[in-house]
């Protein structure tokens, strides 16, 4: 072997909840994991202003304030945190090899996979401005929702997940408006006729997003255009909701591990298994139902408790 080539027991791809809670359990396990923490330290969470849905945390936490928690717990444990993340892997052969920034090689024994899902944004700068401010752009509902009881919200998106957020919105938001680029919805029959039977909330189809307006410091309107008309008008709205998808971060594993159509990692079902002996999974990479930090921080406890079974069963 290389001198170049590090060995380790328990490698955890990514942090943000599942991959810190992983290192949690793995290092308490005795099992020296390697957790790299990805181009987004953090994860999504870092993103997000105020968490009051997390256990613990009566009078709530800021997102970075959580992962800045939750890696020293890991590390108190001794949890190697590292800067960096995997840019290359190799699970065809019983030695799991990923590279690291393109250069450093790894050989482990078993790896946690919590590389997690990216939101899609539509890249507005006014989006994005708003969005690093957290003065009122979000792109969960079930997350940020609370915060703009009794107001009037604006939400993006056409299909099953935008309508159900925005149903979930209509019950403690005054008003939610529903922007539909096209003239028609992606969602099924069933969640396109909920939200049309809604009392408040505000359908408009063809219909794009020209600019999030605000004082600089939180959401005050948005700038909408139809593509019909070619008109263009202000909604007022402190929140501004984007339900338009989210992207697993799988793409390096999609040439070893199985993955869906939507490039989200196959589990075995009621475990973090994939279908890689010794690889497993945890988080967003592989959850598009919940995409909770308490159901991700949950799936990195299941994952290195079976990847702590794994290495049991080859001694």
């Amino acid at each position: 072997m290389s001198d170049t080539i590090e060995k380790v027991k328990c490698l955890i791809i990514g942090s943000g909840p599942a991959g810190y809670t992983a290192a949690i359990y793995a290092a308490r396990a005795n099992m020296n994991p390697v957790l790299y923490q990805g181009q987004q330290p953090g994860g999504q969470l870092t993103t997000t202003n105020e968490v009051e849905n997390f256990p613990g945390y009566p009078e709530g936490i800021t997102g970075p304030e959580m992962m800045v928690q939750l890696q020293a717990q890991a590390q108190r444990f001794n949890a190697d945190i590292r800067d960096g993340w995997a840019t290359k892997v190799d699970f065809s052969g019983p030695i799991h090899k990923v590279w690291i920034n393109g250069e450093k090689e790894i050989h482990a024994d078993t790896v946690i996979i919590s590389t997690g899902a990216s939101a899609k944004y539509l890249g507005l700068e006014s989006e994005q401005h708003y969005l690093k401010m957290g003065g009122g752009v979000s792109a969960c509902a079930v997350c940020d929702g609370f915060f703009y009881r009794n107001q009037e919200v604006v939400i993006v998106g056409a299909g099953d997940s935008a309508c159900e957020e925005a149903h979930y919105l209509s019950k403690m938001c005054k008003k939610v408006t529903m922007l539909v680029r096209t003239d028609k919805f992606r969602a099924s029959r069933i969640m396109e006729e909920r939200v049309r039977k809604t009392e408040n909330i505000d359908i408009l189809v063809n219909t794009s997003t020209v600019e999030v307006l605000g004082d600089g410091q939180v959401v005050t309107a948005v700038k909408v255009k139809n593509s019909v008309t070619g008109e263009e008008k202000e909604i007022p709205a402190t929140g501004f909701f984007v339900a338009i998808g989210h992207k697993p971060n799988t793409d390096i594993f999609a040439d070893f591990i199985d993955l869906d159509e939507t490039g989200y990692i196959k589990n075995v079902p009621g475990t973090s298994k994939t279908n890689v002996a010794g690889v497993f999974v945890a988080g967003d990479a592989a959850d598009h139902v919940y995409r909770q930090a308490i159901t991700a921080a949950g799936t990195g406890c299941m994952a290195a408790l079976d990847a702590e079974r794994y290495l049991a069963s080859k001694e």
